[in-house]
């Protein structure tokens, strides 16, 4: 943008000089003023770029770090950064797909050392999902930098709850780096009710809950969700410069899974399909971009075809190796984003659907991820969209008038 400037600060003070070319000026003048104000914008700076606040935090104190391979500074891990900076790190804890972000969904992550360090890892996912006491033995500090995507069901966020639990029992204090919330800018889905707790539905949110990782993690605290009732110290290095309308193209996959600007913003329609027969394009270089099933006759309604084989992300896809007839999202929603949850895809094909088991072989994980049976009975029953998202208002009404309290961004 720089270089632009200057071409056309160069153009314009020419055509001063010429009275041939004066006609030119009004428009340049008006290029000039518009490359000025853009590039005159404020930089939206990251919580984890704003290290001499983060490195005064950590004066004396013995550090571990909760990350994988979106923890980054610039072109530098955040864990290379702090021990260039002098910063006592203890051990790093890894959430689900790994410290370098590698594993399958669902996989079992290994504890073990980081090659590149010699720091210990501990994984919190498997059957280790919180911190154990000796875990966090001769740590008093906690940094959580992950980047998540803004949806309940993304585990990361649960990861943080179990964290902030276990550093609130041993005396610890926690310290969120805060991330964009590339889904921030709606709200949208099923609040998840009682009953339906688990490792995708930790919290009684919506499913898009327009916030980042430091304001959940203020709500977590402030709403008493810890067991117990019981908070945690809390530090949160915010953002700079951002609002939740604000664009923002990840730098680092946050998982294996979702590679693109398009399968983060149509993630928390198409995840729903998880809990389905149907496939989301596991196993295929499309994840998230595209759903579909062998049973679907490839007509009017559903031409795009692909065939989920094993490879990076899904080592044993669903329907491996069957070609499968769906629809290709990816394409339409390359350069745009979504602003609600769309459910006429899961409606449309549970209706072209011709067995009896859309749900049943995964009922429950259905309910989990929707955080409520009565999406599915809705669908069941044949309720229309508009008629199932209507259900949702005045609970979504309710969390939006509870989470102002808890927001640190416009």
């Amino acid at each position: 943008m720089r270089l632009c400037l200057k071409s056309f600060l160069f153009i314009f003070l020419l055509s001063c000089q010429h009275p041939e070319n004066a006609q030119l000026t009004s428009p340049l003048k008006s290029q000039l003023d518009t490359l000025k104000s853009v590039e005159e914008e404020p930089e939206l700076i990251l919580g984890a770029e704003r290290m001499d606040t983060l490195v005064d935090l950590l004066k004396n104190e013995d550090v571990a770090i909760v990350a994988n391979q979106t923890s980054r500074v610039e072109h530098s891990h955040l864990v290379d950064t702090l021990i260039k900076r002098g910063v006592k790190i203890e051990k790093v804890f890894s959430p689900e797909h790994g410290f370098r972000g590698k594993a399958d969904a669902g996989a079992s992550v290994d504890s073990g050392i980081d090659k590149q360090t010699g720091l210990p890892i501990v994984s919190l996912y498997g059957s280790n999902k919180k911190p154990k006491s000796d875990q966090l033995e001769g740590v008093s500090a906690v940094i959580f930098d992950i980047q998540d995507v803004g949806a309940r069901f993304y585990t990361y966020i649960s990861t943080l709850h179990y964290v902030m639990e276990s550093c609130a029992e041993e005396g610890i204090k926690v310290i969120v780096l805060d991330r964009p919330n590339p889904n921030g800018h709606y709200v949208d889905g099923p609040i998840r009710e009682e009953g339906f707790e688990s490792f995708v539905g930790k919290h009684p949110i919506p499913i898009v809950h327009g916030m980042t990782v430091g304001e959940i993690a203020k709500m977590i605290n402030g709403e008493g969700w810890l067991k117990g009732g019981i908070k945690c110290e809390l530090s949160i290095i915010s953002l700079l410069n951002y609002s939740r309308d604000m664009e923002y193209s990840l730098p680092v996959a946050p998982s294996p899974n979702l590679r693109s600007d398009a399968s983060i913003t149509l993630y928390p329609s198409l995840c729903l399909f998880e809990g389905t027969v149907v496939s989301v394009g596991r196993g295929s270089d499309r994840p998230f971009e595209v759903f579909g099933h062998p049973d679907f006759s490839k007509d009017s309604t559903f031409q795009y075809s692909f065939t989920p084989e094993p490879g990076f992300g899904s080592k044993h896809p669903k329907l491996e190796n069957e070609e499968c007839y769906g629809l290709d999202l990816g394409s339409r929603f390359k350069d745009q984003r979504m602003s609600e949850i769309d459910l006429k895809w899961l409606i449309s094909a549970y209706q072209n659907y011709e067995g009896n088991d859309f749900f049943t072989k995964r009922e429950r994980f259905f309910d989990l991820l929707a955080g409520t049976d009565q999406l599915r009975l809705q669908i069941i029953a044949g309720k229309s969209a508009n008629e199932i998202k209507l259900s949702w208002q005045d609970d979504l009404n309710a969390f939006k008038k509870m989470r102002t309290q808890y927001l640190l961004y416009p």
